[in-house]
């Protein structure tokens, strides 16, 4: 598939957003936010199956559901959780109680789904969600942050709890407007000078890279002759790309992960050397 002509990717789809997002301070070292601009482009699949690579190595590694009322890491794992996030925050559960084992040798703290409470950020669940990631921390080598798509408050605030971000992308036209979009909205609103690029679905070699390319031609023109001066320029740093597989779908509708059924495959190869990439 050929990709979008930097044309396409329309630096109006990235408006800031009106007050921006509200930070925690500094960001803990060893937690890691995984994005999207666009949903459907397999960041929570990536988000697990990266845990299972890390977890082979023989990392302590905590997956968090953060996508708040519209989780689906448990669906992805194939688990059934008494106990989420929810349950946590309500305080009818410790948060000891709510960290599951997953296949793959990780922890996961699920979330629960179609919760309207977390559809917004309210300023008792930043406090929540600021003392969850506190407490958890010093427990994991590597802390993963599922978060949702888009650029809501829910969103940016999970990010901003994170000391580095990973933006997952495929090569569709639309996938690349609204990852920029994201890009330049942690860029204004973050001061986010390092974003970390995964490129899932590509259909040949080096697509990954070109797709890098063009969205950091794309930043060099429009968001960073807008920044700050002396507050230095936005860099991407491509971590892997993920080829087009058929074991991926099959691993999706099996509710399998990729790691642990079919670790040999394209796909999982390409997992395993992201994971080897992954910044903290």
């Amino acid at each position: 598939m050929s990709l979008a002509p930097p044309a396409a990717l329309n630096p109006a789809a990235a408006p800031a957003p009106k007050g921006g997002a509200a930070g925690a301070g500094a960001p803990l070292p060893n937690i890691a936010a995984i994005t999207s601009g666009k949903g459907g482009v397999g960041k929570t699949f990536i988000a697990a199956n990266l845990a299972a690579a890390l977890a082979r190595t023989g990392k302590r590694v905590l997956v968090l559901d953060a996508d708040l009322g519209l989780a689906n890491l448990d669906v992805v794992l194939n688990l059934y959780p008494k106990i989420t996030l929810h349950d946590v925050f309500t305080g009818k559960n410790t948060l000891a109680e709510a960290i599951l084992p997953a296949p793959g040798g990780f922890s996961v703290l699920l979330a629960g789904s179609g919760m309207v409470e977390y559809s917004r950020m309210t300023a008792e669940v930043r406090e929540q969600l600021q003392a969850l990631v506190a407490e958890v921390s010093p427990k994991f080598d590597h802390v993963l942050l599922d978060t949702g798509a888009g650029i809501s408050d829910v969103v940016l605030y999970t990010v901003s709890l994170a000391a580095e971000v990973l933006v997952v992308a495929t090569p569709e036209p639309t996938s690349l407007t609204d990852a920029y979009a994201t890009i330049k909205v942690l860029a204004m609103t973050q001061g986010r000078r390092r974003v970390h690029l995964l490129v899932n679905q590509v259909r040949k070699p080096g697509e990954g890279r070109a797709v890098r390319a063009q969205l950091q031609q794309v930043v060099d023109r429009y968001v960073n002759p807008t920044l700050e001066a002396g507050s230095g320029s936005v860099r991407l740093e491509i971590m892997g790309e993920i080829p087009v597989d058929p074991a991926v779908r099959e691993a999706v509708q099996r509710r399998q992960l990729l790691m642990e059924t079919m670790p040999g495959t394209a796909a999982a190869i390409a997992l395993i050397n992201a994971a080897i990439r992954m910044p903290v």
